[in-house]
C-alpha cells in the first residue's frame, strides 16, 4: 500500500477529536436553517396581522404629517414629537422584533448546539492566505453554496410567478382603493405571497443540514494513524489511567460480588476482611475462593451473603490467612485444609440438623503459625521476632 494511501482519512472521529473540535468553535452549521426559521416566523406573524399591522403603521406615518397652528409656530417642539412617532412605531414593530429574535437563537442552536468560542473568532494565518482564499472560491463547498443559491433563486422566482398570476385581479383594484384601505390589504396579500414563498426555503434547509452535518464529520475524519496516537496520548495521561484501573476494579468487583451467590459460606474477620467459599462434596477439588475483600468490599460480601441466606461464620485468624494467602477462583493453601474443613462440616451440619435435635457444636478452627497475619498483611510471627 502506497503511503498517501495509508494516510487518507478513513476512520471515524473519536469523542476527543470532536470535543476538542467543539472547543475550537468547530461544529456543524447550517446557515439556511435559521434563515428558513426566521423568514417563515417574521412572515407568518405578518400574515396573521399584517393588516392590522400595516394599518397602524399607516395611521401613525399619516399622523406625523399633521401639524397644528401650535407646532408651526414652535419647532423646537418637533424633536419631541418625532421621538414619540418613532416610539409609538417601535412598540407596534416589537412583538415582530422579538419574535425574529427568539426563533433565530433557537434556530441558531438546532444543528450543531449551543457555542461561544473565542478560537473561532481568533485571527489566523490561513485566513489570510490567498491560495486557501481560491481553494475555497473553487472548492467542493463553493460549488454547493452556489447549487443552493441557484435552487434558491429557482424555486422564489416560480413561487411569485405562481403567486402573481394568481392575484391579478387583487392588483388590478389595489389601484382603486383610498390609501388605507388599498395598505391593508396590500399588506394581507404580501405577507401571505411571502409566506408562501418562504416557505419554498423549507426545502433548503431539508437539505442542508444533513448535508452540513456529513460534512463536517468528513472534515473530522481521522487516518488510522491519527487514532492510534490518540489512544495512546489517552491512555499515557495519568488521569485517564486512573480511570481506567478504577473502572477495572469496579467491573471486577461487581462479577467477584454476584458470585457469592454461589458461596457455601462466607468467614469473616468479622467486620474488616471478608471471604466467601464453595465445596463441591461430590468433587475431589479443595473448596474455592470465590470473593474475598477488605472494609467497604468485605461490607458487600456480608450484605450479598445474608441477602442470599449464606452462613456467615466468623474466625478473623482464618479470614485473614485466606485474604492474604489465597488468590480468587483458586482452592485454599493445603496448610489451611483442616481449618477450613471444620468450618465447611460445621456449615453441612447445621443444614442437616432437625427441629429438636441436639445443637451442633460450633468449632474453633485453629490456623498454622505460618499463616497468622495482623490486619496489614504482615506474619505475627514475624513481628514477635522483630
Amino acid at each position: 500500500m502506497s503511503e498517501s494511501s495509508s494516510e487518507e482519512k478513513t476512520e471515524e472521529p473519536t469523542s476527543r477529536r470532536l470535543s476538542k473540535a467543539r472547543e475550537e468553535g468547530q461544529v456543524a452549521r447550517s446557515t439556511e436553517l435559521p434563515a428558513a426559521a426566521v423568514t417563515i416566523a417574521a412572515l407568518g406573524f405578518l400574515f396573521l396581522t399584517g393588516g392590522v399591522l400595516v394599518s397602524k403603521l399607516a395611521e401613525a406615518f399619516a399622523s406625523g404629517f399633521n401639524f397644528d397652528r401650535k407646532i408651526v409656530h414652535s419647532p423646537n417642539l418637533l424633536p419631541a414629537i418625532f421621538a414619540h412617532e418613532i416610539f409609538e412605531s417601535f412598540i407596534l414593530i416589537a412583538p415582530l422584533l422579538l419574535l425574529t429574535a427568539a426563533v433565530a437563537i433557537a434556530a441558531s442552536g438546532a444543528t450543531g448546539g449551543y457555542l461561544f468560542s473565542l478560537k473561532a473568532v481568533a485571527p489566523k494565518a490561513s485566513k489570510l492566505n490567498p491560495l486557501s482564499g481560491i481553494k475555497r472560491m473553487f472548492g467542493t463547498k463553493a460549488l454547493v453554496e452556489l447549487a443552493k443559491a441557484l435552487l434558491k433563486f429557482f424555486l422564489v422566482a416560480g413561487v411569485v410567478v405562481w403567486v402573481l398570476s394568481d392575484n391579478i385581479a387583487t392588483l388590478d383594484a389595489l389601484g382603486k382603493m383610498a390609501f388605507e384601505p388599498g395598505m391593508k390589504v396590500a399588506g394581507e396579500m404580501l405577507s401571505k405571497s411571502a409566506l408562501i414563498m418562504a416557505c419554498s426555503l423549507i426545502i433548503i434547509a431539508l437539505i442542508d443540514v444533513p448535508f452540513q452535518k456529513w460534512q463536517h464529520m468528513k472534515q473530522m475524519r481521522m487516518t488510522k494513524q491519527e487514532v492510534k496516537d490518540e489512544m495512546k496520548d489517552m491512555e499515557g495521561r495519568p488521569e485517564v489511567k486512573a480511570q481506567i484501573r478504577r473502572r477495572q476494579r469496579e467491573m471486577s468487583n461487581a462479577r467477584m460480588i454476584d458470585r457469592v451467590k454461589d458461596a457455601d459460606v462466607v468467614i469473616t474477620n468479622p467486620e474488616h476482611f471478608a471471604v466467601a467459599l464453595s465445596y463441591d462434596p461430590n468433587g475431589d477439588s479443595a473448596p474455592i475462593l470465590l470473593a474475598k475483600g477488605a472494609d467497604a468490599v468485605a461490607a458487600r460480601i456480608r450484605e450479598e451473603a445474608e441477602k442470599h441466606g449464606i452462613e456467615i461464620f466468623q474466625a478473623p485468624p482464618l479470614a485473614r490467612a485466606l485474604y492474604f494467602t489465597t488468590e480468587l477462583e483458586r482452592p485454599v493453601p493445603e496448610d489451611l485444609y483442616y481449618a477450613v474443613a471444620q468450618v465447611i462440616a460445621y456449615i453441612f451440619n447445621l443444614a442437616s440438623v432437625r427441629p429438636g435435635a441436639p445443637p451442633v457444636q460450633r468449632p474453633q478452627p485453629k490456623v498454622p503459625p505460618n499463616m497468622q497475619f495482623d490486619a496489614n498483611g504482615k506474619l505475627e510471627t514475624e513481628e514477635a521476632t522483630s
